[in-house]
């Protein structure tokens, strides 16, 4: 039998030793082994911040975006193998669908918000500059660059190739490295991927790492610009986030754990509406997508009380018409556990939900397609009838196809049952009526890091309840660990050190790639829309005007635009209006006449102005006021894929007392040569 390799200090390792069997969820059969044994911990986490990160710090983050499109791209022209691998693991094609080309959406996803939503820079500015000083020479600005450490991320079983990829994109887009450790029962999948990800040739030496097995003293090895990003049992969680380096360094410990999750019909949800059909369908889902082995999945139905005999009715007719067995047969709809063990695994804990609950469905003979129930960790679908006052199903999680119903009286009591989980990944409430819906979002949010409210309305493109998305924030309180595995520029954000820089206007422009407002402006004889993306400079400045305002504008503008606001035609009671106490100019029309103050018209690098950004009016315009422009280069983000790229413009419209009247960002698109 093969033996798995870790990928570790820039080479392949195989282990000397036998290893421990991995076993076909399907037939039993053993198909690889895996052992860490000789795989120095220390020496990788030193490669991966000696090497991986200066590597990946060399890019911008575009510069990284780029490369994780192309690799989620190269990706999927291979993923014939990884279905076959994923296939032993006992996932049926849909199952490894949300697997394999789940985790293909993921890079692909972050790839696109980091070129949307980050600058094509080293450094990340968050938030406004903020004045520090009376003058405005002191200012200061929080910026984020990323940690000098590895990315140790500790993986779950069910997920294999999407599980690893949700915690490396985010960290690959931060330009921090990775160090990807599988759970053993499904490395095999894991090891295909990396060794496919490695081939590409895209990814820079030492971002990525693997080791098959177990993680030995791997945290021991730890500083403080390292990170852990685990998914598993709240157990192995605790035990970990209490390890002596990561207290020692304050290592920053994100955990996505056991939860407990529900799904909330509501009242006006009776057999018959589009709803009731919704949430029925959902949980059968839930229950047998992955065979239940999701952290996302539906663990507590609550339902109404005088629809609970309805529900429970509804979803055994469905579950009969499942299919089980080898998922090489297309008409199985249901596969195997992950193996024998996580089988017995799920009937211990299914033996303690059902000391207080009723059988709704699944104490028949199980049916098998292709498949032996002896060899194979199959189970039939169980869903459970407790009472409301039962404790096991908000404590117990039967890690499988395990659902329990649960009735409830009012929406005081929904909220409350929901609660008892002690911190969910995600819920769902299921109905059409917005005033209940409110509620019970408002009620349940602080237990619950995301929830899916379904209805007729949108269940055409849902997801559904455990699907979670790139650009979603996915992690949950309490019991389900506390942190944020994704979460679009959250989950970037969170490999980064936020640093409150102060400094003159001068500095913090140069630090950051932004004009800041006192820095040094430029003018000089060639107009800035004269200049290429490749010529222009932060500071370039073109200063125009003045251009007089008269009544006669006004009432054209008025007339050509349509835009009769009394404060701009009705002298009485513009004079009433205590902002301005007479006929001022129409804030577009400042905009306007700015634009054709500072344009030059002549064809030119510029190719195209696409949108203002933070626009204010200050100050009003009156008639006969003098209005001048000073328009500042203030951020030039080429882009890495086109012949052009992004330029912002500070513009500032002043009357002729110098004060402000509008004040807003331009943005352009300017050809690099």
């Amino acid at each position: 039998m093969s033996l798995l390799r870790s990928y570790v200090s820039g080479g392949w390792h195989t282990p000397s030793v036998e290893g421990a069997p991995l076993h076909d969820a399907v037939t039993g059969e053993e198909i690889a082994r895996i052992s860490s044994a000789g795989v120095d911990m220390g020496a990788a986490l030193r490669y991966g911040r000696e090497v991986g990160g200066p590597a990946l710090r060399e890019l911008t983050f575009h510069q990284r975006a780029q490369l994780l499109k192309a690799l989620g791209l190269y990706l999927k022209e291979h993923k014939a193998e990884l279905y076959a691998l994923s296939a032993r693991s006992g996932a049926t094609r849909s199952d490894s669908w949300i697997d394999i080309d789940g985790g293909f959406g993921v890079l692909l996803g972050y790839a696109s918000k980091a070129k949307r939503e980050l600058p094509n820079d080293k450094v990340y500015v968050d938030g406004p500059v903020e004045p520090l000083g009376r003058g405005g020479t002191f200012v200061g600005q929080h910026i984020c660059t990323p940690l000098h450490g590895v990315a140790v991320q500790i993986n779950a079983f069910n997920f294999p190739m999407w599980g690893p990829l949700e915690k490396f994109a985010p960290a690959f887009i931060a330009g921090v490295p990775s160090l990807i450790k599988p759970a053993s029962q499904t490395a095999y999948v894991t090891e295909k991927m990396v060794e496919l990800m490695l081939a590409s040739g895209l990814l820079p030496e030492g971002s990525l790492q693997l080791v098959c097995g177990s993680a030995g003293d791997l945290l021991d090895h730890l500083t403080e610009q390292d990170l852990v990003g685990f998914t598993g049992s709240a157990s192995t969680a605790q035990h970990l986030r209490t390890h002596q380096a990561v207290i020692r360094s304050s290592v920053r410990f994100n955990a996505e754990a056991d939860s407990l999750n529900c799904s909330i019909l509501g009242p006006d949800a009776v057999a018959g509406t589009p709803e009731f059909d919704l949430f029925v369908g959902q949980l059968v889902a839930e229950m047998t997508t992955k065979a239940g082995q999701k952290c996302t999945a539906i663990r507590r139905a609550l339902v109404p009380a005088s629809l609970i005999d309805e529900v429970g009715e509804a979803v055994a007719a469905k579950l009969a018409e499942v299919v089980i067995g080898n998922p090489a047969d297309r008409s199985v709809k249901m596969g195997a556990l992950a193996g024998l063990e996580q089988r017995e695994e799920v009937l211990r804990s299914l033996k303690a939900l059902r000391e207080n609950a009723s059988v709704v469905y699944g104490d028949g003979a199980l049916s098998l397609v292709d498949a032996d129930a002896e060899r194979g960790a199959f189970m039939s679908p169980m869903l459970l009838r407790a009472a409301a006052d039962a404790v096991q199903p908000h404590e117990v999680e039967a890690f499988g196809p395990v659902s329990t119903l649960m009735p409830y009286d009012s929406i005081d009591d929904a909220v409350t049952l929901a609660a008892r989980g002690a911190g969910s990944l995600v819920g769902s409430i299921v109905s059409a009526d917005t005033d209940f819906v409110r509620d019970v979002v408002i009620g349940v949010a602080p237990w619950h890091g995301r929830l899916l409210v379904l209805d007729r309305e949108d269940a055409g493109e849902s997801t559904g309840h455990g699907s979670p998305l790139p650009m979603l924030v996915h992690g949950g309180p309490g019991r389900a660990g506390g942190g944020e595995e994704m979460g679009g520029m959250r989950g970037v954000l969170h490999h980064m050190q936020r640093t409150a820089v102060q400094g003159s206007p001068r500095a913090l422009s140069a630090i950051t790639n932004r004009w800041v407002t006192g820095a040094p402006r430029r003018e000089d004889a060639v107009h800035p829309f004269r200049k290429t993306l490749a010529e222009l400079r932060l500071g370039d400045t073109v200063v125009a005007g003045p251009r007089e305002v008269t009544l006669e504008d006004i009432e054209h503008f008025a007339e050509f635009t349509g835009d009769t606001f009394y404060a701009h035609m009705d002298e009485e009671a513009a004079a009433a209006n205590p902002f301005f106490g007479g006929r001022v100019a129409h804030g577009y029309l400042v905009v306007s006449f700015a634009a054709g103050l500072f344009v030059s018209p002549e064809p030119g690098p510029v190719l195209a102005n696409y949108g203002l950004e933070n626009l204010r009016f200050v100050t009003p315009t009156f008639p006969g006021d003098q209005l001048t422009v000073t328009l500042t280069v203030k951020q030039i983000t080429p882009r890495e894929d086109q012949e052009y790229g992004e330029v912002r413009w500070d513009a500032d419209v002043a009357n002729q007392k110098g004060e402000s009247v509008a004040k807003y960002d331009v943005l352009t698109l300017v050809a690099k040569s």
